[in-house]
């Protein structure tokens, strides 16, 4: 079945941020394409969405190569393109630096850098040869502008790079019509962060509230639309990436 509408392949789409991306996607005539790793958690996300024939489900961990593969190999059989990448899925472990263990680093790798890496080789193929299309990866505020009262070594590491490449990578496919921009959020309200934490997490931020995930939506909404807009990294955070409050 091939279909009109442009499609987005959306990762980490079971909850949280990637959910509120593909219902909004989905809701604004996007064919999506969603991943997740644990089928159970997506098969009930994509339940909520109720995309009927535009939705796509396909499971898999984004840090196996073979997960790339597949998911781009099920979206141009559905629908024949895919038009925008959305590297959502990733971890977040706030912990002091000489805390982590060697299986934390592998797991933080493994899924923010890796993970988002496969997937955009796979959409870089299939975009260049279209000579059109749009990556959008999902990093963080605390990698721009690190807080003193929040451990972040590794999402500094790991989603910091991501917002390093993102403007090396748009460069690099600029000639080929195909842009490359992020999204950096703050913190938001979602299954990421305890309800407990919520009230201090709020102090943290400058507009002393914490995002929606709608607003992260939004963001990758606004990014989709502006089609002479590439190599940017939009923090959506309250005013977190402006400095410590």
């Amino acid at each position: 079945m091939h279909n009109p509408s442009p499609t987005a392949v959306v990762t980490g789409a079971s909850s949280g941020i990637g959910l509120a991306i593909a219902r909004a996607l989905l809701a604004h005539g996007w064919n999506v394409v969603a991943n997740a790793r644990t089928e159970s958690r997506l098969a009930a996300a994509a339940a909520s969405l109720g995309g009927g024939e535009r939705l796509v489900e396909v499971a898999g961990d984004v840090a196996a190569p073979a997960t790339a593969k597949a998911v781009f190999e099920r979206a141009i059989e559905r629908f024949g393109t895919v038009d925008m990448l959305v590297n959502n899925a990733g971890v977040f472990l706030p912990k002091p630096f000489i805390e982590f263990t060697e299986e934390d680093f592998a797991q933080q790798v493994a899924t923010n850098l890796k993970g988002a890496f496969s997937m955009s080789q796979e959409a870089v193929r299939h975009m260049k040869q279209r000579g059109r299309g749009h990556i959008v990866n999902i990093t963080a505020s605390v990698a721009i502008k690190p807080h003193s009262e929040v451990p972040a070594l590794m999402a500094a590491l790991l989603k910091g790079g991501w917002n390093a490449a993102t403007p090396a990578l748009a460069l690099e496919l600029a000639p080929y019509g195909v842009r490359v921009n992020a999204v950096a959020p703050g913190i938001v309200d979602s299954p990421m962060h305890p309800g407990e934490t919520h009230e201090w997490l709020k102090r943290l931020q400058p507009m002393r509230r914490l995002g929606r995930v709608e607003e992260i939506a939004d963001a990758v909404l606004y990014l989709a639309g502006a089609e002479f807009t590439t190599g940017v990294v939009l923090p959506v955070d309250g005013g977190a990436a402006a400095g410590n409050c």
